[in-house]
């Protein structure tokens, strides 16, 4: 299934695609799409029903973050070995593990504001998992069972703030809208594979980024078994998983978003977002 939330931000409803890609409202199956809307028995009870039966959403209504009422955003550094290498970085032995503020989560097409002072704004695409039951202490071989599914990130960046104020990364990665998600949750059972997806990212239409998440150095499996020994993971929470190589900051020269850009990025089976960059 393909899981959305739509309407006017602050004002989501759940929702699903159907086959033909239309929105489907279900508003009389669950609340919201959050943590215990990903439960799997949940997830079992709204796969049941027959989209076809389900209120068809009229137009083409904004998209919001396809989860809400996260507890944490969990973010993992340096992880594609090529990337490491434009930032000028070691391979990490052990997942980097960082956090975004909760509050920098948005809808996948909404604007990204720059923040004021920011004078090198970022971009990566990354591999967002969504988190479907409470993982505490779990193995590697267990780990995909606590996952509901996965989507497509952006995980914004001021690198002037994130490398240059005085140390740690969530500085640089806080920001409101800093946390495009969406357009969907893609349930797991849709991505049998996830070490097997490609990505990609424009700037002003221009490709940035290609990559795939088989050149990860740390699979999906190992980053919940990891996270989950360092901190308790709860339904809904999102672990974003780390870029390519292509991110601005590697550019020789360096490249910068600046207002008025516009960055476009997907994942294959994830869809696609698109965000134009305003002054915050």
């Amino acid at each position: 299934m393909k899981l959305v939330r739509y309407g006017a931000m602050g004002q989501e409803k759940p929702g699903l695609l159907d086959r033909s890609g239309r929105i489907r409202d279900l508003s009389a199956l669950v609340k919201d799409i959050n943590g215990d809307a990903l439960s799997p028995a949940a997830l079992a009870k709204i796969a049941a029903v027959d989209p076809a039966s389900l209120p068809l959403v009229d137009g083409n209504p904004r998209l919001g973050s396809p989860v809400t009422g996260i507890t944490k955003f969990v973010a993992i550094g340096l992880n594609y070995a090529d990337h490491a290498a434009e930032a000028g970085m070691a391979i990490p032995s052990e997942p980097i593990v960082f956090i975004k503020a909760n509050t920098s989560l948005c809808g996948p097409n909404d604007n990204i504001e720059k923040p004021r002072g920011s004078t090198k704004l970022d971009w990566e695409v990354e591999l967002a998992i969504i988190i479907g039951t409470k993982a505490k202490y779990v193995t590697e071989a267990d780990a995909l069972k606590h996952v509901a599914g996965y989507a497509v990130c952006n995980d914004v960046s001021e690198r002037f703030f994130q490398i240059e104020r005085g140390g740690q990364w969530t500085k640089g990665k806080s920001h409101d809208t800093f946390g495009p998600v969406g357009p969907w949750i893609a349930t797991a059972d849709e991505i049998p594979d996830p070490q097997k997806l490609g990505m990609w990212l424009d700037v002003n239409g221009t490709r940035c980024q290609t990559g795939s998440t088989a050149t990860m150095i740390f699979g999906v499996a190992k980053i919940v078994s990891y996270v989950s020994e360092i901190m308790t993971l709860y339904p809904g929470d999102i672990i974003t998983t780390g870029t390519p190589p292509g991110v601005g900051m590697g550019m020789k020269p360096q490249k910068f978003l600046n207002v008025g850009d516009v960055v476009t990025l997907g994942i294959d089976g994830l869809g696609a977002q698109r965000q134009e960059i305003v002054a915050a």
